[in-house]
This record gives structure tokens, sequence and C-alpha cells, in this order.
């Protein structure tokens, strides 16, 4: 993979203040209540006219299967059980036209198709999910490719960065969510954290260790408003040991939780938030560090699926 432009020597050990978490805890069967575990954020409410009411996410519901169950409606097939999330629309685009990537499944929703395909990568099946932007959408494409058969699963994005030594095109393995959307709530109790699968998340290290890459692994803000990242919101997030923001990571790993799954995740640091104005920084400029990117992650989940995860 090239280095990503512009890199520090940013390492893990530099990284501190991220709290201890451990992993949500599922309420007894048949429980549909609002639930307060670890100490979560508030259960209830109060109106402008003084009336108290309980959050809806606050209602976790421990049924195991649902009206709409992925499983009775999607097909089982023959698809290959690494799989490689990506939102990366050129990367997809260039695996189509430069390596003969194949479309297996066109999953088309109303804003247009986010195909499954499959690739020949180091001589294996490699499956690619295009993924959608946001939480809801994102975690309704995992459920579907599950469904399908895909079994072992790394991520990789952008994300806005929270720390001033994270330059552009550095790469985080994100070690554990902040769950600040609402897709995680319907698939874990709530939960203030969601951890990275442990397994997975080591498969993808490696790899970025055995070449080279700098990286650093940690706390990931996960945000359904991006356009309501305020400045005393971001201030919290970074003081609580955020690295990133993003629109996706809690609500993946959620589902992958939910379904027994194992799933990494690895984004390189888009975005600027830590100044006093917003810096894009044209950060989906950067094809050779998101084609290197889908290749580092396309080789941990090979490798999590040879050691059957």
């Amino acid at each position: 993979m090239p280095a990503p432009v512009r890199t520090t020597t940013f390492t893990s050990a530099t990284v501190t203040g991220r709290p201890e978490t451990g992993s949500p805890r599922r309420p007894p069967p048949d429980t549909m209540a609002p639930t307060d575990p670890e100490g979560a954020v508030v259960a209830h409410s109060e109106d402008g006219d003084g009336r108290h009411f309980h959050i809806p996410l606050s209602e976790h519901d421990a049924a195991l299967t649902a009206f709409i169950e992925p499983t009775e409606q999607i097909a089982r097939r023959d698809v290959p059980e690494a799989c490689v999330i990506t939102f990366f629309g050129d990367v997809v685009d260039r695996l189509v036209e430069q390596r003969g990537a194949r479309v297996l499944v066109e999953n088309r929703w109303e804003d247009g198709p986010h195909p499954l395909l499959e690739l020949e990568h180091d001589g294996r099946r490699l499956a690619v999910l295009r993924s959608g932007v946001g939480a809801p959408l994102a975690g309704a494409l995992l459920e579907q490719v599950i469904a399908m058969g895909c079994r072992y699963f790394v991520a990789c994005g952008g994300a806005g960065t929270l720390h001033p030594d994270l330059t552009l095109g550095h790469c985080v393995v994100v070690s554990a969510a902040l769950r600040d959307e609402g897709t995680s709530f319907h698939y874990l109790p709530p939960g203030r954290l969601v951890d990275a699968d442990p397994g997975a998340r080591r498969a993808l290290e490696s790899v970025l260790d055995a070449r080279g890459v700098p990286f650093v692994s940690g706390l990931t803000w996960t945000t359904d408003a991006p356009y309501r990242e305020t400045p005393a919101k971001i201030a919290a997030r970074r003081e609580e040991g955020c690295l990133t923001v993003e629109m996706e990571a809690s609500a993946l790993a959620a589902v992958a939780r939910f379904r027994g799954v194992p799933l990494a995740q690895v984004v390189y640091c888009g975005d600027d938030l830590t100044g006093e104005v917003w810096d894009k920084r044209a950060w989906q400029s950067l094809a050779d560090v998101r084609d290197g990117l889908f290749d580092v992650a396309a080789a941990a989940a090979l490798a999590m699926a040879d050691a059957g995860g």
C-alpha cells in the first residue's frame, strides 16, 4: 500500500484517555423496556409541557427475530465468505474497470444500487460491498450480505479527524465506537460504546504492521448528523478520547455482533475538525490512499477467513 500522504510517526501509544468499556449486555428474553446498562445515557426526558416520556431508542427489544427477517427474504447464494465493505465508489469503479470485478447482486435501494461484487484477489475469491453512507443503510446492507452468506468483514472508509496529530491520510483502526446514532440501539442494549471484534481487529492491525503502514487504533465518534457537529460536542468527544468522526462504525459493529460475525474497520483521516474553521482538505481526492486501504482490508478479510475468524 502506498504510504499515506503527510503522515506522522503517531502511534497507538500516543493516544490516552479512551474509557474502559465492557461488552454490552443483553437483557433477559421477552424484555422490551427502557434499560440502563453500564450507566447508559438518559432513558427518559421531559418535553416543553413538563411531561415525562421514554426516549424510543431506550426501549430495547431482545427478540432475536424481527417481522422482516433477512434470512426469510434473501436467498443464500454462492458468495465469498471474506468481504470488504467500502464506501469508496471510485475504488469500486476501478475494481470493475481494471481488475474485472463482477456484480453478483445489485442490491438496489431507492437511492440507487449498492452492489455486492466478486473479485479475484491474490488468487482468492473476495466479496466487495459498495456500502451506503449513514448508519441505517450501511447496517441494512450488512444484514443483506450476511444473509447471502458472507461471514468475515473488514470495512474501509474515511473520517473526519478530531486530533491535531492525525494528518491527512493517516490510518485509524477502530477499537470502539461511540454510539451517537440510532441503528445500533436496535441491535444492542443501550450503552455509550460498542467495542470492535478483538480477533478481527488483530487481523487488520497485523496486515498494517506487516506492510509498514503507519496507523493508530482508537475510539471513533459515530454520528447521524454531520451538520450538528457543534464546537461543544467536538470538544467533548475529543476530551472523551475520540480520534475521528464518521457515520457508520457503531452501527456496523452492532449488526455484526448481533449476527455473530467478525468485523473490523479502518478509516483514513480526511477533513479536519481541529481548527477554528472546518477544513475539507480535498480528502476524497487521495486515490492512492483509498486503493491502498482497500488492499489492506482485502488482505485482512482473507486472513480472517483462513483463520476461521
